[in-house]
């Protein structure tokens, strides 16, 4: 049974001294799907994310969690319930990455506390979630980029949450590192039912991977659903000003989005492409 939204914004304006990033948002977030915030560079997607998650503060409108705004709650009350991961984490040097997933046992803990028998429990329970466990001992600084990510999405988990917020988690991974996140990502929230909101730079990795879409630009939404009621030619037109083709991925069954033309500044107006669902075709 779908349960009650749990986290949604009402009217959200960001502005970074006088430019304005974000205009009258009003989004609700599904609760136990992966949604993916997507649009071009400079659209607002990160913004958004940090309001949301209380990094950066609005300069009007409201983020409710369960039912309150999120800035009429403690910090460490928020971090029993949302678990934020941002672009580019840097750890302490030498530190290992046993140590760096204890960070996520701090919520839970009161002054200056040891760690305790349950806190460990779910330490390990983190790294083997994560398939971590025979690199808890390694420095940081000695890990892939893509272990590193898992060591980090691993310290979130630490902190018992049920939302994960991230900022674009594929970001300087390889291919095959990027595929590895994602996939990571999706059985996490298949199995624990965790709820998911991240930034996604590649919008096939957001059909492919997220539930829910929300596509952003001049921080407004423009398109926002299930990838294979919203993603079309005119979409891609419209948030991305790119000409590309949209069929269906043979094997995962959602839109494949192939690029190929931008459209120039003296460009003639596009008329409307028509509108249609995708059908599920065979390879």
């Amino acid at each position: 049974m779908q349960t009650a939204t749990r986290i949604y914004t009402e009217q959200l304006h960001v502005s970074y001294d006088k430019l304005k990033i974000i205009n009258d948002l009003s989004i609700e977030i599904p609760t136990g799907k992966i949604t993916a915030l997507v649009g071009a560079n400079g659209s607002g997607k990160s913004t958004i994310l940090k309001a949301m998650s209380r990094l950066l503060k609005p300069t009007d409108g409201t983020v409710f969690l369960d039912g309150h705004s999120i800035h009429h709650q403690s910090t460490k009350e928020i971090a029993k319930k949302l678990a934020i991961l941002p672009q580019s984490p840097t750890a302490p040097e030498g530190i290992t990455a046993e140590e760096l997933v204890g960070y996520g046992r701090f919520p839970h803990q009161r002054g200056f506390q040891k760690m305790s028998s349950g806190d460990r429990e779910i330490i390990n329970w983190a790294f083997e979630v994560t398939g971590m466990t025979p690199f808890k001992d390694r420095p940081i600084d000695h890990l892939s980029g893509g272990q590193r990510q898992r060591v980090w999405i691993a310290m979130a988990l630490a902190q018992q949450t049920d939302m994960l917020f991230l900022d674009e988690p594929t970001t300087y991974l390889d291919m095959a590192h990027q595929l590895e996140v994602l996939c990571l990502l999706k059985e996490i929230n298949e199995r624990h039912q965790t709820t998911i909101v991240m930034v996604v730079h590649d919008l096939n990795h957001a059909t492919r991977y997220a539930d829910h879409l929300i596509a952003i630009k001049s921080g407004n939404v423009v398109y926002e659903g299930a990838p294979m009621d919203i993603v079309t030619p005119k979409m891609l037109l419209d948030v991305f000003a790119i000409h590309a083709d949209v069929i269906v991925d043979p094997r995962a069954g959602v839109p494949l989005c192939i690029p190929y033309g931008l459209v120039s500044a003296d460009e003639a107006p596009v008329p409307a492409v028509e509108e249609r669902k995708l059908e599920v075709t065979s390879a």
